[in-house]
């Protein structure tokens, strides 16, 4: 080999050498983790729940949930901020700790649109208008006709002050002139109960917690709070078609990475998301749960949260409603 070639070999060589070095590792390399910053058994931890056993076999390692509760989500959320962007951790977002806590707890510890990349949406799910079986109530029009009638003695249940539940209560109470009194609890279980036990009126409950109790008769599901009928319940009404205009929030949640992960890390899990979603099961048991399910890319689903915490930076000026 002449003196020019052999140059030429290592030129080439150490050039290879040094894209190989720069390149991105193989992702993923390990197990990924996945917090859900509430309790098990909530909307969140159903939809995390359902597509990462699918994700696993999609992606070659584990997938792994944590439940990391605590004040709103926001001590969950916090973790995965300070996590390394690499792909490995990831959080499933819902609106309180994403949409809400922006303009409803300002002294997060991090600010979503800046430090956490909106990956993959999951569900959009219908919060169900929900009053104990017994209940006088049948329609939104006597929950409000009794407010109006028979002023602060009306309750409501939520499952902590500055959930979706919570603030649709809020603008109900707004709608109707006032009256409504707000009783707190710390999760949709405990107001469930209490709801069924007889000691609230009415609860803005998750679809997935309200359906099997309103199956056995034990509740009745007046209205859901989505602009739209959703399709997994058609026979049951929008809050709008109640007489209450404008009325259209939820319970979403999807996939969020730490600020600074690869673009292609992204994509990928942007890509392998949105390909379970066409699974006919995942869908079916999604609709069942009272979701609307909708695959978007990484920038439409960065425009749909941007649009979220905008409605609720509305609705919070409107209400009025500040952190106990």
């Amino acid at each position: 080999m002449s003196v020019v070639t052999r140059r030429a070999a290592l030129g080439a060589a150490a050039l290879l050498a040094a894209g190989t070095a720069g390149a991105q590792p193989a992702w993923p390399s390990r197990s990924i983790q996945v917090i859900v910053p509430y309790a098990p058994g909530g909307t969140g931890d159903v939809f995390a729940r359902l597509l990462s056993e699918r994700l696993r076999a999609a992606l070659g390692q584990a997938v792994v949930i944590e439940n990391r509760s605590g004040a709103s989500g926001t001590i969950g959320t916090q973790s995965v901020v300070r996590a390394q962007p690499d792909g490995h951790t990831l959080l499933f977002g819902q609106a309180p700790e994403i949409a809400i806590a922006k303009s409803f707890l300002p002294n997060t510890g991090y600010d979503a649109e800046r430090d956490l990349l909106p990956v993959a949406l999951v569900g959009n799910a219908a919060l169900a208008l929900c009053v104990n079986a017994a209940s006088p109530y049948r329609s939104v029009g006597d929950i409000v006709a009794a407010a109006q009638a028979r002023r602060g003695s009306v309750t409501f249940a939520s499952s902590g002050g500055g959930t979706p539940g919570h603030f649709a209560a809020e603008v109900l109470s707004l709608r109707a002139g006032g009256g409504l009194v707000h009783v707190p609890y710390r999760g949709g279980g405990p107001a469930l109960i209490d709801l069924l036990g007889g000691h609230v009126d009415f609860f803005f409950s998750g679809m997935p917690g309200a359906v099997p109790h309103a199956r056995e008769g034990k509740l009745r599901i007046v209205a859901v709070s989505t602009a739209r009928r959703i399709p997994g319940a058609p026979e049951i009404p929008t809050v709008q078609e109640g007489g209450i205009a404008d009325f259209d929030l939820s319970l979403w949640g999807g996939f969020f990475a730490p600020s600074g992960t690869p673009a292609g890390v992204v994509r990928r899990l942007n890509a392998e998301v949105n390909r379970l979603l066409e699974d006919a099961a995942i869908r079916d048991r999604l609709v069942q749960e009272g979701a609307e399910v909708r695959a978007l890319s990484p920038e439409e689903f960065g425009a749909f949260v941007r649009a979220e915490i905008a409605k609720y930076a509305e609705v919070i000026r409107i209400t009025g409603v500040r952190p106990d």
